[in-house]
C-alpha cells in the first residue's frame, strides 16, 4: 500500500453551488450513478475499472479536483470494483476533496508517472503504480486478471501488462453507464440548464453594436461562475462572416449592428451538469434580412423536424434515414451530427447524417439528447446555430432547454 489510507465514509452534504437542491436528492443521484457503473461492469464481466478521465471520476465518486488540470495531467485516478470496494488515489495533500462526499472509499495517495511529474523515472513509477494495481485486483477479485481502464498512457498499459494484466477498453463502459438518467439526476441536469439560461438572457440584454465577441462571451462565464458552475468546454461565438463556416471561435472583433451572432454554450454548470445550447440572433436585435430569415427558417425546421421524429426504440440510422432532408446548398457547410447525448458532458451516442454512415443504435427513455442544426451556405457569407437539449421520454422528446427562439422570423 502507497502512500496514506483512510476510509471516507458518509458525511453530511454541504451546499457546492448557489443553486440549491431538494434535500437527499443529491445523495441518491451519487448512488444511482455508481450502482450504474458496477452493473456496467458485471453487464461486461470486467471486475474492475480504473477511472482516469476527470468526468468519469465525477460521475463514478462526485469528486472534483482541478477538473482541467488534471484531464492534462494524469494524476488522480479511482478504481471501482464491482462487487468491491472504491479506491481513490488522490494527488498530492487532496484528500480532503473527499470530506464532504458521502461515498465510502478507501484514499490513497496517487502514483504519478506523466513526464510532469516523474521525469526520466516514469516508466519505473509506472511499474510501481501497476503493481499496486494488480495487488488490489488480486486481493478483492482473486480469480481475474481483467481489467478496464478509461484512459491510459503507452507506459501504463505496458506496465500493466507486465504485470500479467488484461486491459480492456473503459470508455465503452462509463459511456453505456452514463446513457440513462434517473428522474434526480434531471433535477440536477436542469439547474445547470437554469445557470446556462441566466447567462444566455445576460447575453442577450448587453449585445449591442461595438461589443466584441469576447466580451459578449465573457457574460456566459460571469453568471455560471458566479452561481456554481466548473467550466465551459469551448469559445464558440462568432458574428457576421465569422459565422460561416460554423466552428470559429470567439474573437477580439467588434460586433456590427444587423449582422448575425451564434453560439454554443457547451457549458459545465453547477454539480458538474452539462448545458449545451445554440441560438443565433441579430447584433442590436434588429429585424434580419430576408437572407437571414431563409437561414433561420431553415435551420428551425430542420431542428424541430428531427426533434418530433425520435422515440425510444427507433435505431440511430432509421432516425437518420428519416430526418429532415438538407438542401444540396446548405450540405457541405452541415454540422457534424444530427444529435448526441448529453449529460455532464457530451456523450454516447453521437448521431451521424444518413450520406457520413455513422454507427447504429437504438434510443431508449431515459436518455438525454442534444438535436443539432447548422445552416451556412457554401459560398455564403453568415450561418445559424441552433441546438436544443431534450429528455427522451416514451412520448418522445420533451424540451429541458426553454429559451425562446425567434419565432418572429419565421
Amino acid at each position: 500500500m502507497s502512500g496514506i489510507s483512510t476510509l471516507h465514509a458518509a458525511v453530511p452534504e454541504i451546499a457546492d453551488s448557489a443553486v440549491g437542491l431538494p434535500a437527499g436528492l443529491l445523495d441518491r443521484v451519487r448512488h444511482y450513478r455508481l450502482e450504474r457503473v458496477r452493473r456496467q461492469l458485471r453487464a461486461s464481466r470486467v471486475p474492475a475499472i480504473v477511472l482516469y478521465d476527470p468526468v468519469n471520476i465525477r460521475y463514478a465518486t462526485d469528486t472534483s479536483n482541478m477538473q482541467i488540470w488534471t484531464g492534462r495531467n494524469p494524476t488522480r485516478y479511482v478504481m471501482v470494483f464491482a462487487d468491491g470496494p472504491v479506491i481513490g488515489f488522490e494527488f498530492h495533500n487532496c484528500e480532503h476533496v473527499w470530506d464532504n462526499v458521502p461515498v465510502k472509499a478507501e484514499i490513497r495517495s496517487a502514483v504519478c508517472w506523466n513526464y510532469f511529474n516523474a521525469g526520466p523515472e516514469a516508466a519505473s513509477n509506472a511499474r510501481r503504480w501497476s503493481r499496486e494495481i494488480a495487488d488490489l485486483l488480486h486481493q478483492h477479485a482473486p480469480s481475474e486478471r481483467r481489467i478496464a481502464v478509461d484512459r491510459l498512457d503507452p507506459e501504463g498499459l505496458d506496465a500493466l501488462r507486465e504485470a500479467g494484466i488484461n486491459v480492456v477498453d473503459g470508455q465503452a463502459i462509463m459511456e453505456v453507464a452514463r446513457t440513462i438518467k434517473s428522474e434526480d439526476e434531471l433535477v440536477v441536469m436542469q439547474a445547470a440548464i437554469d445557470v446556462c439560461e441566466l447567462g444566455i438572457q445576460r447575453m442577450h440584454d448587453v449585445l449591442q453594436p461595438g461589443l466584441t465577441e469576447q466580451e459578449l462571451w465573457a457574460h456566459l462565464h460571469f453568471e455560471n461562475i458566479r452561481l456554481g458552475g466548473e467550466w465551459i468546454e469551448t469559445r464558440l461565438l462568432a458574428s457576421g462572416n465569422r459565422t460561416n463556416p460554423w466552428m470559429q471561435e470567439c474573437s477580439p472583433k467588434v460586433m456590427s449592428k444587423g449582422e448575425l451572432v451564434a453560439f454554443d454554450t457547451d457549458l459545465v454548470g453547477p454539480y458538474g451538469y452539462c448545458a449545451d445550447i445554440s441560438r443565433t440572433w441579430t447584433v442590436g436585435q434588429v429585424r434580419p434580412t430576408d437572407y437571414q430569415r431563409r437561414l433561420y427558417a431553415a435551420a428551425y425546421e430542420q431542428l424541430h423536424t428531427n426533434m418530433a421524429l425520435i422515440k425510444p426504440g427507433m435505431t440511430f440510422n432509421e432516425f437518420a434515414e428519416r430526418s429532415w432532408t438538407m438542401p444540396d446548398k446548405f450540405f457541405k457547410n452541415r454540422y457534424s451530427c444530427l444529435a448526441h447525448g448529453i449529460g455532464m458532458v457530451d456523450e454516447y451516442p453521437s448521431i451521424s447524417y444518413r450520406e457520413d454512415r455513422g454507427y447504429d443504435g437504438m434510443f431508449e427513455a431515459g436518455m438525454t439528447l442534444c438535436i443539432e442544426s447548422y445552416i451556412g451556405d457554401e459560398d455564403g457569407n453568415e450561418g445559424v446555430k441552433l441546438e436544443q437539449q431534450v429528455h427522451l421520454t416514451t412520448n418522445g422528446c420533451m424540451p429541458l432547454s426553454t429559451f425562446r427562439f425567434e419565432t418572429d422570423w419565421l
